[in-house]
C-alpha cells in the first residue's frame, strides 16, 4: 500500500503517529485483510492492539458480517468454554436454557480474541479444532457444529516462554501466528508521544469546553524520556488528569513530573519470577542453570588441578632425582573428566587404574581435615576446592 492509503486508514480509525513500525503494522493489516489467514497481534498492554482487527475486518470480504471482540483474560476459567462455544440446557448448575457462544454469534464474520495467551489448555485444544476443521462442540452436548469465522488474536504474553513452560500449545501458536503483526511500545515511537499528547489535550478541551493544555520545551523533553509502562492508555489518562486539575494551561516540567509515577530503570521489561539459591537471588530458571553449570566448571578445574598435583607427587616418588616429572597428559585429562562427571552421575565409578590415585586423594583430604580439626571451610580453602566438593568427597570416602 502507498503512504497516502495508509494515512487515509489511519485517519479513519483514529490512529495518531508517524512511527515507521506503526505504519508498517497498518500496512500489513491492510494487505492481509482480503485473505482468510489467521493473524496474531503482539505488543504490550495499552499500545492499541484492538485497532488492527477492526482494520482487517473492515477491509475484508466479511465486513458486512459481525465483528465480535472477546477479552479472554476477563472470563473466568470455569465459564470460558461456555462463553466461546455455548452450552445446552442442564449442562451445569445454572444452565436453565440453551445459550449460543461467541463463535456462533460471529458466524460469517470475524472474531477477535484478545489476551489469547490467557486461555486454559483445554480451551486451547477446542480453539485449535476450530482453526483446523471449522467445527466445535457445545458444552454439555456431543453434537458437532460448524462455524465460518475468521480468527484474529492478540496477546501481550511472551508466547515462546509460555510454550516452553507448558502454558500454551505450540501447534495452536503456529496456527494463530500465520501473519504476525507487532505494535511498538509508546516509548519506542519518538515524536509520536508529543503528537498523541497534543491530540488528547485537544479532544479533552473540546469535550469539556476548556482551553487545551500545552507543554514547555523542558516538559516536552521529559514527556519523551519517560518510559510509559502503560503506553498510549497511560498517556491519555495523564493528559485527562492534568487537563481537569491544572488551572495553568502551560504545563512545566515540574508540574508534569507530579503526574508521572516513578518507574524503575527496567524500561518496563516483563517481570520474571525470582528464585533463591545459596543465598543469591536469580531472576529466572536460565540464571539458575548458568549458576549450576559455572559451579560444575569450577569443580572440574579444581579437580584437574588436584589430579595434576597428585600425579606429579607420584611421579616424583618414582623418580626423586627428576625435577620435572613426565606423565601422560591424556591420562590426566581422562582422570579429571571422570572426577568432574561425578557431579552429574554419582554412580559412575573410577577405572581400576585410578584406585591408587583415589587413595592418595583420600589421604590428602584426611590430612587437611586433621590439620584444621575437622573445620571443612578451612580445609576446603587449603585444598582450593568448594565446600560442596569437599562435603561430597567426605561422604564418598567415609571420612565423617
Amino acid at each position: 500500500m502507498n503512504r497516502k492509503e495508509i494515512v487515509t486508514v489511519k485517519n479513519r480509525f483514529g490512529i495518531v503517529g508517524n512511527d515507521e513500525a506503526l505504519l508498517r503494522a497498518v500496512d500489513v493489516a491492510m494487505q492481509v485483510a482480503p485473505t482468510e489467514l489467521s493473524v496474531l497481534i503482539t505488543g504490550e498492554n495499552g499500545v492499541g492492539k484492538e485497532v488492527i482487527p477492526k482494520i482487517i475486518h473492515q477491509f475484508s470480504s466479511r465486513k458486512h458480517g459481525k465483528y465480535v471482540a472477546v477479552n479472554c483474560g476477563a472470563i473466568p476459567e470455569g465459564t470460558i468454554n461456555s462463553e466461546l462455544f455455548g452450552h445446552v440446557k442442564g449442562a451445569f448448575t445454572g444452565a436453565d436454557k440453551d445459550r449460543k457462544g461467541y463463535f456462533a454469534e460471529a458466524d460469517g464474520g470475524t472474531i477477535f480474541l484478545d489476551e489469547v495467551g490467557e486461555l486454559p489448555l483445554a480451551t486451547q485444544a477446542m480453539l485449535l479444532r476450530v482453526l483446523e476443521n471449522h467445527e466445535y462442540m457445545v458444552v454439555g452436548s456431543s453434537n458437532i457444529y460448524k462455524t465460518d469465522v475468521r480468527i484474529i488474536a492478540a496477546t501481550n504474553v511472551n508466547m515462546m516462554e509460555a510454550i516452553a513452560q507448558g502454558r500454551f500449545r505450540e501447534d495452536l501458536y503456529y496456527r494463530l501466528n500465520t501473519i504476525p503483526i507487532n505494535i511498538p511500545a509508546l516509548r519506542e515511537r519518538g515524536n509520536d508521544i508529543v503528537l498523541l499528547f497534543t491530540h488528547f489535550s485537544m479532544q479533552i478541551a473540546e469535550r469539556y469546553s476548556m482551553p487545551p493544555i500545552q507543554l514547555t520545551d523542558s516538559a516536552r523533553r521529559l514527556l519523551c524520556e519517560y518510559p510509559w509502562p502503560g503506553n498510549v492508555r497511560q498517556l491519555r489518562n495523564i493528559v485527562e488528569h492534568i487537563s481537569v486539575v491544572e488551572q495553568n494551561r502551560m504545563i512545566t516540567e515540574d508540574t508534569l513530573q507530579l503526574y508521572l509515577p516513578n518507574v524503575p530503570n527496567s524500561r518496563n521489561l516483563p517481570m520474571l519470577s525470582t528464585h533463591q539459591q545459596g543465598g543469591k537471588m536469580f531472576e529466572n530458571e536460565r540464571e539458575i542453570l548458568y549458576s549450576v553449570l559455572f559451579d560444575l566448571r569450577r569443580d572440574m578445574t579444581e579437580m584437574k588441578r588436584v589430579v595434576n598435583e597428585l600425579i606429579k607427587e607420584r611421579e616424583m616418588a618414582k623418580h626423586p632425582s627428576t625435577l620435572q616429572p613426565t606423565f601422560n597428559i591424556e591420562s590426566v585429562k581422562h582422570t579429571a573428566k571422570v572426577a568432574a562427571e561425578e557431579d552429574i552421575q554419582d554412580t559412575e565409578a573410577y577405572e581400576e587404574e585410578n584406585l591408587s590415585l583415589n587413595n592418595s586423594y583420600k589421604e590428602l583430604l584426611k590430612k587437611a581435615l586433621n590439620k584444621h580439626q575437622g573445620n571443612r571451610r578451612d580445609a576446603a580453602k587449603e585444598l582450593d576446592i568448594s565446600e560442596r566438593t569437599l562435603y561430597r568427597k567426605i561422604k564418598e570416602y567415609d571420612l565423617e
